[in-house]
């Protein structure tokens, strides 16, 4: 539990703030931004490595059930980035947002189904409001919400995958961008070769952004797998809803989307069930814990 409160909020905020940064490089397509933010990562993760002496510890623990277990956590993560990426930059940032209130529902019903996690009655409470406040802004969504879906079934089954890694947070990036870097540099090549790719042929501004993903893609899912391997799959769900909830305040008040009445009962119930969950969970730590003894 030490520090995973901490990590899980640095890495929900900078999550929640991701449309603005990726608004600001619209000249380039969703699978080059994609694409840039493995390979920079990937140049950044080998870097910090590399100068703490850790690559050689990391190949040594290499074994065919350990890359099978990052392969799918890097298919999974990189299905999501190119969703995420898309749909923030066509349009459809309130779907998005709609994806990121599902995932703690997914998260949830994973840490049940799968790692046996319990919750209290209060517990429960708080998840059914706000499974009823998700189903009420899919159901006043105007058209089908399939990105919501894909990312938060992609992130939560990712989620799940990072929980159970033996490898330290830093190393399980490293090695997970190494896996999708081949594919990675290839897309680069094959935009270059379509006349598609944007950097090196807009801008210096944008070429700087599209490197700078590396940074931005590192920080918040290092943060994140430190997070996923200290708090239970339940705290770590309902922590989510950081993430659009920042999403929905940009949207609203920095990019001036409509916010209907309806979809507005919807946020607020979601709100109001995590409000719930948290303060029982607070509560069920708090009984958790044992008493202090006396000393004479």
């Amino acid at each position: 539990m030490k520090g995973g409160v901490p990590a899980a909020l640095l890495a929900y905020g900078l999550w929640g703030l991701m449309p603005l940064y990726f608004r600001l490089m619209a000249p380039a397509s969703a699978l080059e931004v994609v694409a840039h933010r493995v390979v920079w990562s990937l140049v950044l993760l080998l870097a910090v490595l590399g100068a703490s002496r850790q690559l050689a510890g990391l190949r040594h623990r290499l074994s065919a059930p350990l890359l099978a277990r990052f392969a799918l956590a890097a298919l999974l993560v990189s299905i999501n980035w190119v969703t995420y990426v898309w749909s923030v930059t066509h349009g459809h940032a309130l779907d998005a947002s709609l994806g990121y209130f599902l995932l703690p529902l997914v998260n949830v019903g994973l840490g049940v189904l799968v790692l046996g996690e319990r919750l209290s009655r209060a517990e429960w409470i708080g998840v059914a409001l706000a499974a009823a406040g998700v189903a009420w802004l899919g159901w006043a969504s105007p058209r089908f919400p399939w990105v919501a879906l894909v990312l938060a079934f992609s992130f939560g089954l990712y989620g799940l995958v990072k929980k159970r890694a033996t490898l330290a947070a830093a190393e399980g990036m490293a090695l997970e961008t190494a896996l999708i870097a081949v594919p990675a540099l290839a897309v680069l090549v094959w935009l270059g070769t379509r006349g598609e790719l944007a950097f090196g042929h807009v801008s210096r501004e944008l070429d700087a952004l599209l490197i700078s993903t590396g940074l931005m893609t590192t920080v918040p899912l290092v943060a994140f797998a430190y997070a996923a391997q200290r708090l239970s799959m339940a705290a770590l769900g309902m922590l989510q809803y950081i993430s659009p909830s920042l999403q929905f305040a940009l949207g609203v008040f920095v990019l001036h989307e409509p916010m209907e009445p309806r979809r507005l009962a919807g946020f607020i119930t979601v709100w109001a069930g995590l409000v719930v969950f948290s303060a029982a969970a607070l509560a069920k730590r708090r009984r958790s814990r044992p008493a202090p003894s006396l000393k004479a």
